[in-house]
C-alpha cells in the first residue's frame, strides 16, 4: 500500500522541491526524508499527499534557515537522450523559469511550486500554506501573470 503512495507522489515532490530549492541534490535528499518522516509518523492513517507536501516543504524550510545561502539550479543530467538539442531546448526552458522565479518573492515560487508539482487541489494547497482557498486561487492566477511578465522580459 505504502508503495503505490510513493510511487504516486515521489516525482511530484521531488519536482516541487527542486522547482522551489534550484538543487537537485538537496530535493531528491529532502524527498527521503519526507518519505521517511511520514511513514514513521503517520504510518497508521490513510495515505494523505498535502500532509507528505508539508512535510517536505518544512523540511525544506528548516534546510534554507540553517544553511542561509542561496541555491543555484544545478544542470544534472538524467539519462542519455538521442535528440541532444531536444535536451539543450528543454534544460533552457526549466533555468529560464526557475531564473525567473527567483525573481518573485517567496510565497508566489512557494504557491506556484506547489501547483505545478504536487498536483494537490487549491484547498490542499490552502491548508499547506495557512490560506483560504479563495486567496490561493487569486494569488495564483496574480503570480502566474507576474512570471508570465517575468519570462516575457527574459526573452531576446
Amino acid at each position: 500500500m505504502f508503495e503505490a503512495f510513493y510511487s504516486a507522489h515521489k516525482d511530484r515532490l521531488f519536482g516541487y522541491l527542486l522547482r522551489k530549492s534550484g538543487n537537485y541534490h538537496l530535493a531528491a535528499d529532502i524527498v527521503q526524508e519526507s518519505f521517511t518522516r511520514y511513514l514513521e509518523q503517520y504510518a497508521e492513517r490513510e495515505h494523505n499527499p498535502a500532509l507528505l507536501f508539508t512535510i517536505g516543504r518544512n523540511l525544506l524550510l528548516d534546510h534554507i534557515r540553517k544553511h542561509r545561502s542561496t541555491t543555484t539550479y544545478e544542470d544534472q543530467e538524467h539519462g542519455q537522450t538521442i535528440d541532444q538539442e531536444h535536451v539543450f531546448q528543454i534544460r533552457e526552458e526549466a533555468r529560464q523559469v526557475l531564473t525567473a522565479l527567483e525573481k518573485m518573492d517567496e510565497e508566489e515560487r512557494d504557491i506556484l511550486s506547489l501547483l505545478a508539482s504536487s498536483g494537490l487541489s487549491y484547498r490542499e494547497i490552502a491548508k499547506i500554506t495557512g490560506n483560504s482557498e479563495a486567496n490561493i486561487k487569486v494569488k495564483i492566477h496574480r503570480s502566474r501573470v507576474k512570471l508570465k511578465q517575468i519570462l516575457k522580459g527574459n526573452r531576446p
